[in-house]
């Protein structure tokens, strides 16, 4: 399905779904893929009731067989000199959608995403936020719009206690990139129903 591909995997500071997330890692590896992990500085230093950076990082690179890029040093040579088939920034926090979406690369993972752009690759986001209905609304339909930029379908997570915070469906996530790479198509439905 994605045999031989080089799969960018950004991960950004919305520490509560990493549980969910980074085991989705495994099922890259499972249709051929390699994938390369990248994350923000606040997932290196953030230690929550989550687990600490150490931790993850740790996780992510057993499951991965790889080193994960920290620095935006690190992350630029993801243009022309060292491409990716894809990038995905999963989780993506409202924090990071705001900043892509305005052309902002201050975070190795940003700057990875701008890198594969550059490439005319595909760039897949994995939402994870309690403003994307809010002020944030704005960020994510500018980034629907946008070139070479796709999402993982996504829902409210919580409609009653936070109305105003949606969430990818990350099992979807690989059937997102492939879509992405082979067909340059939106995976749909791109909004379902996903309550906790």
């Amino acid at each position: 399905m994605l045999t031989g591909k080089r799969i960018g995997l950004g991960i950004t500071a919305s520490h509560c779904t990493y549980e969910d997330v980074i085991p989705k890692i495994q099922n890259f590896i499972d249709v051929g893929a390699t994938v390369i992990p990248i994350i923000t500085h606040s997932v290196l230093h953030a230690a929550t009731r989550f687990g600490t950076g150490e931790e993850w990082i740790a996780k992510i690179e057993a499951l991965t067989g790889e080193k994960v890029i920290s620095s935006i040093k690190e992350a630029e040579p993801f243009g022309p000199s060292n491409p990716l088939d894809a990038m995905v920034i999963a989780p993506m926090t409202g924090n990071s959608i705001s900043k892509f979406a305005n052309a902002a690369t201050d975070s190795p993972v940003l700057m990875a995403a701008k890198a594969t752009l550059r490439n005319g690759s595909p760039v897949v986001l994995g939402i994870s936020t309690n403003d994307a209905l809010g002020l944030n609304g704005i960020n994510i339909m500018k980034l629907l719009n946008a070139k070479n930029i796709y999402f993982i379908p996504f829902g409210q997570d919580s409609p009653h206690s936070k109305p105003n915070s949606l969430i990818a469906d990350f099992e979807q996530m690989v059937d997102t990139v492939h879509a992405a790479i082979t067909q340059k198509t939106q995976l749909q439905p791109l909004l379902i129903q996903y309550f906790k």
